[in-house]
């Protein structure tokens, strides 16, 4: 389990072949506290360490999640937002994030209010029922407050700190993301295709 809560920005530093492959990521984490086995998200993508080095770690990414995320875009030297799991005591600063992905979506719009940029994003067919005004979304791997919604498309603000500290600072039109809809707004509605 995650927060949302940004703690380094990583880069890709190695694609492996095949259908699982390996991708190894810089961090500036300590990484003789990286265990293997260890759950990191990467830009909202909950993956498991299979190794580690000086200043970077390796997972193995499988079939499923490179057609499910924008995994399969990243290249060598893409940036990735990295959060280590959530621990028992540690503050929760953003919202409840699983690192499960329920689609991909693209930024549509961008524009500056104030110190803070709007980002607008449009997501996949489905996954609006889910997103509310003032409701929370992960936005690869960033804990957002949605400001707006407006059919498939919903739009953050989004501070300086965050821009400076995520991905979020050097997004272009038509980038896609990966997109995490709140814990409790999907079992409301579970609930609501249950009770009909």
């Amino acid at each position: 389990m995650f927060t949302g809560i940004i703690t380094d920005i990583g880069e890709v530093r190695k694609i492996g072949p095949g259908p699982d492959p390996r991708f190894e990521f810089t961090t500036a984490y300590d990484t003789s506290h990286i265990a293997i086995g260890d759950s990191i998200c990467c830009s909202g993508v909950c993956l498991t360490a299979i190794k580690t080095g000086t200043d970077w770690f390796a997972v193995t990414i499988s079939g499923e999640t490179l057609s499910r995320t924008t995994l399969g875009e990243w290249r060598l030297g893409t940036p990735v937002n990295l959060e280590r799991s959530l621990r028992v005591g540690d503050e929760l600063g953003g919202h409840i994030v699983s690192g499960h992905v329920d689609g991909v979506g693209s930024l549509v719009d961008a524009s500056h209010e104030s110190e803070s940029r709007r980002l607008t994003f449009e997501g996949p067919e489905g996954l609006e029922r889910h997103v509310a005004t003032k409701g929370s979304i992960t936005v690869d791997g960033v804990s957002l407050t949605i400001n707006e919604v407006t059919g498939r498309r919903f739009s953050v603000n989004v501070i300086p700190h965050t821009l400076a500290k995520t991905t979020l600072g050097r997004i272009s039109l038509k980038t896609s993301v990966n997109l995490e809809i709140d814990v409790i707004a999907r079992y409301v509605a579970r609930l609501q295709d249950v009770n009909g």
